[in-house]
């Protein structure tokens, strides 16, 4: 690799930007930066101060067919060829063309991320006082050049046409390289000493600018240009492993010399996108995600393929994310589409349809890599109920919710052979690790805990069915009936009450309801609103004690609108449903005599529920 460190003024790169000479590579991000960072960029040139390092590379190069797009708010002829590549300064090179060239109308964003448009003038008379003043100089209006307040009503400042400009004394910045345009606005103010003034002082020595280069020759490998884009990527926007990855594997020669054209990962992830699409859950599923499932099993791959004392690592971290050859990702892409769609179908079986009640997403990477690796032996009974332990166990565990790379490998390396049963395999760390105490019950609260979201499932898993409707929450019931997690004993009975948050706010107080049935429930005690529910859904009290009795919720608590008993028993009933779910026990540390058969007492109404359903 040859490189070269020119000077370039900032009018050149103005000029290249918008003739097409200097182009983006197709695997940049957009452009995303704020007002008030495009207006500091600017206050920086005019007083001089330098911006960095921008990174250019010379196309031409047959290792790297990197597909140009122009920078965006340029409108060039699509034929036009680009002599340079802009690897670094895609932001501040944007954010100057637009702001400088044209109409000087700059499509950006506030601090929040709204969308707007915006316009950048210097009060002349500030400027003239100083470099140390054109901070405040510089200013920012809206696109259309009107500055209003009173919700609009109000015209504070109007600089919609240069005759404006000039009686208020503003220099609109897209004129500082405009030429003989700059001259006849300035030379059109009725004092003509501040407006020689104004030339020398400020748009003389802003046309002088200069930025230093790296430019890459045409010898440039495309691993090495996705190591510059690793190292030297400063614009405050650093490109993910997927963009990187997306730098690697354009123009691979052998891929072109197949196909007779060139690779584009982020087409070929468009298109991962749309055969998911169909699977609500899989939304949740980034590109990044699909590469670390791919770099997992391309490492195990190599991992069994040495035979030496020291074979490579089974990894799912950045850096061997980075080393993935397109052979890599192409060997095991259709079967990860596969495998990730098996995956959705995982979580339909465990009453999770969407991904707001998805408890980790990333834990989807892990599960698809597995079924990979397990194949048709992933559907038998008895290794499908040792995934689903495993599932269970990350959950509510709580173990997918910091640095995972570690534990992805892990499962990866531990589950598959744990749930075939194979001899001599041991626990998976996951199953070791997960616990799970009775008081985190009175912690889970809302649906940001990823605990909180698999209690809701096993809820849902366990049978429970409307109380009017007497549905079962599957997967298009679940749809059609808007269900959602409601309280039991209604919040505002709760408060009237004196119920402390903790228990009120609580997991235990909480179940799947349809919205209908949520709206008839309403804000009054429990031995009223059953009441209600009766009449309206037309049965008798022993239907809806049945009901009650699939979400394990105690019919006699509720009916004599007693709380604490229905906290402690249903507390119970969900520590056992946990119980269940991880394949071990649960540590009781509340002590407030929650009966020990609870769960059996519920599972003998589901069943009795269950055998009305088939009669």
């Amino acid at each position: 690799m040859g490189f070269q460190t020119p000077l370039y003024e900032l009018s050149d790169y103005l000029k290249w930007t918008t003739n097409g000479k200097i182009q983006l590579p197709d695997f940049q991000r957009g452009y995303k930066w704020e007002d008030e960072r495009i207006r500091q960029l600017l206050v920086t040139i005019l007083r001089g101060h330098p911006l960095g390092v921008v990174m250019l590379l010379k196309t031409g190069n047959d290792q790297i067919r990197f597909k140009p797009r122009p920078v965006e708010g340029v409108d060039i002829d699509p034929s036009v060829s680009a002599d340079l590549l802009l690897l670094d300064g895609q932001q501040r090179l944007t954010s100057l063309t637009q702001a400088l060239t044209g109409s000087g109308v700059v499509a950006t964003q506030d601090s929040r991320g709204k969308k707007m448009t915006r316009r950048y003038y210097l009060h002349m008379d500030t400027a003239l006082l100083g470099e140390d003043r054109i901070d405040d100089a510089v200013i920012s209006i809206p696109g259309d050049g009107v500055v209003r307040s009173n919700f609009g009503k109000d015209v504070e400042l109007d600089l919609s046409d240069a005759d404006k400009e000039r009686a208020a004394g503003y220099f609109p910045v897209r004129l500082l390289f405009a030429g003989a345009e700059t001259v006849t606005w300035l030379f059109a103010l009725a004092d003509g000493h501040r407006a020689s003034q104004f030339h020398a002082q400020v748009v003389q020595p802003a046309g002088t600018y200069n930025i230093p280069a790296i430019e890459l020759d045409t010898a440039t490998s495309k691993a090495a240009v996705a190591t510059v884009f690793e190292k030297v990527n400063t614009g405050g926007l650093s490109l993910n492993v997927f963009e990187l990855l997306t730098a690697t594997f354009a123009g691979d020669p052998a891929y072109y010399k197949e196909h007779g054209y060139d690779f584009r990962l982020n087409d070929d992830w468009k298109e991962t996108q749309l055969k998911f699409s169909a699977y609500p859950a899989l939304a949740a599923v980034e590109n990044t995600d699909f590469l670390q499932a791919v770099t997992m099993l391309t490492t195990l791959q190599r991992n069994r393929k040495d035979s030496s004392d020291r074979p490579p690592a089974v990894s799912a971290k950045r850096e061997d994310v980075l080393k993935l050859s397109l052979p890599d990702y192409l060997g095991w892409r259709d079967q990860l589409r596969e495998a990730f769609i098996w995956a959705s179908a995982f979580l339909a079986d465990a009453h999770i349809f969407d991904t707001r009640f998805l408890p980790y997403p990333k834990q989807l990477v892990p599960l698809a890599a597995m079924k990979v690796e397990l194949g048709k032996d992933a559907d038998l009974i008895g290794v499908r109920e040792k995934i689903t332990q495993w599932f269970w166990c990350g959950i509510l565990g709580e173990l997918y919710g910091g640095a995972i790379e570690t534990r992805f490998v892990r499962d990866l390396e531990q589950v598959p052979d744990w749930a075939r049963g194979t001899s001599g395999a041991a626990v998976p760390k996951t199953v070791q690790d997960a616990s799970f105490v009775e008081s985190r019950l009175h912690s889970l609260r809302t649906r940001g805990a990823a605990a909180y979201k698999g209690i809701y499932a096993l809820l849902l898993g366990h049978g429970a069915r409307d109380w009017m409707t007497e549905a079962a929450f599957d997967k298009i019931q679940y749809v059609n009936l808007a269900v959602d997690i409601h309280h039991v004993f209604p919040h505002k009975w709760c408060v009237d009450q004196g119920i402390d948050d903790e228990r009120r706010e609580s997991i235990v107080n909480k179940t799947p309801l349809a919205a209908v049935t949520n709206r008839t429930i309403g804000g009054v005690a429990p031995s009223e609103y059953l009441k209600v529910i009766e009449r309206k859904a037309v049965i008798d009290g022993a239907k809806l004690n049945d009901l009650l009795g699939t979400h394990l919720v105690d019919a006699e608590a509720l009916r004599t609108s007693d709380f604490d008993l229905h906290f402690a028993r249903r507390r119970e009933a969900l520590v056992q449903l946990v119980e269940r779910a991880i394949g071990k026990a649960v540590q009781r540390d509340v002590d407030e005599g929650a009966p020990e058969e609870a769960l059996d007492q519920f599972e003998t109404t589901s069943a009795a529920v269950a055998e009305d359903d088939e009669s």
